[in-house]
């Protein structure tokens, strides 16, 4: 399993269902798991912007991290853990034990809005955006400080530029993890 990191806009869920797609893995993203949800309080809750519990987040996560253990499926974590207190239960229950390292994608803040303007989601509204920014920002670098003390290897990767360039760039990370299949390195 490897966390993807990344503000809202990076290209985290594109890389990931990119990744995912290619390498035959899971891609579990938060914000699909709770949209997929369909529960009208779960999605006024993320339409104003604001956040889930962090209880229920993590039970959610935990489920669906052992169900993809149990099949022996590789995962890509997507917006998670999102705050400090969801790093340390990371921690503290053991699950990060199953996660070989966690990668930062960077992206300059008009890049963002550029590209979050493109795309054009219904809970991409400009107060909501810029308070997942404004959590994000004031919690990644914590968040690393949590992970890294449970042991797990991090790396930032440039996410400007050409989509398969950033892909490339992330493969280069988890080629170094040795992450992925041998039979896929080669090709």
């Amino acid at each position: 399993m490897i966390i993807l990191f990344g503000a809202a806009g990076s290209g985290k869920s594109l890389q990931g269902q990119k990744l995912a797609e290619k390498y035959g893995w899971r891609w579990m993203s938060v914000g699909q798991l709770l949209r997929d949800c369909k529960d009208p309080e779960l999605e006024k809750t993320m339409l104003k912007g604001e956040l889930v519990s962090d209880e229920f987040v993590v039970n959610m996560m935990h489920r669906e991290m052992m169900a993809s253990l149990e099949k022996r499926q590789f995962c890509i974590l997507d917006g998670y853990p999102r705050d400090e207190w969801q790093a340390q239960w990371l921690a503290d229950k053991g699950d990060i034990q199953h996660i070989d390292g966690a990668i930062i994608l960077r992206v300059p803040h008009d890049e963002l809005w550029r590209r979050l303007e493109a795309r054009g989601r219904a809970d991409d509204v400009k107060e909501s955006i810029e308070k997942r920014w404004a959590l994000f920002e004031a919690t990644i670098d914590n968040m690393i400080t949590i992970l890294r003390k449970g042991g797990l290897k991090i790396a930032e990767v440039d996410g400007l530029g050409e989509i398969d360039t950033i892909t490339e760039r992330i493969e280069t990370v988890l080629k170094e993890w040795q992450v992925l299949p041998e039979e896929k390195n080669n090709g």
